[in-house]
């Protein structure tokens, strides 16, 4: 892992160069090199190892998952805010399963560095509205599923919303 002004610095070397593959009349190289910088570029603004780490959570490989976010050791200077966010978002899926407490913690620190898509804050206020259940705290429940209601926009999460709110009749 790249740090991230590092990146930065590689994108615009490699800019320069095509600059330069232009001006000597070399339009292709040019074009292909302005390509690579956007890769730079844009691993700039989605850091590889958290895409890495989403890639095994998607195969249901938590353990996998722990071992990608694990190489990312000083996170506080290696990520972006919203790279921040989605890191502390993969940890709370990962403690949700086994430390709901240490989840907790996690998904809200993920808020608080902020998600990108409303979906994925929807999922970390779902997940906390169930945490909060399971602590016997219905108004604090309540107030996250009904704001995990709002932000779903596309109805993926309205079965569990459901579940959920069925659950908190019997409490």
């Amino acid at each position: 892992m790249y740090n991230k002004i590092f990146k930065l610095i590689i994108a615009g070397a490699i800019i320069a160069y095509a600059v330069y593959q232009f001006v000597e009349g070399n339009i292709m190289n040019g074009i292909s090199l302005v390509l690579l910088a956007g890769v730079f570029v844009f691993l700039y603004f989605r850091n590889e190892i958290i895409l890495l780490a989403f890639f095994r959570m998607r195969k249901q490989d938590l353990a996998g998952t722990q071992k990608w976010l694990d190489r990312i050791k000083n996170p506080a200077s290696a990520l972006t805010q919203k790279q921040q966010g989605y890191y502390n978002y993969l940890h709370g899926i990962i403690f949700s399963q086994t430390n709901l407490t240490q989840a907790e913690k996690y998904f809200k620190k993920a808020l608080k560095f902020g998600l990108t898509m409303d979906y994925d804050v929807a999922m970390a206020k779902l997940s906390l509205a169930g945490i909060a259940m399971q602590k016997r705290r219905k108004r604090e429940a309540t107030m996250l599923l009904n704001e995990a209601k709002k932000l779903d926009k596309q109805n993926m999460l309205s079965d569990q919303i459901k579940m959920m709110q069925q659950q908190m009749k019997k409490i």
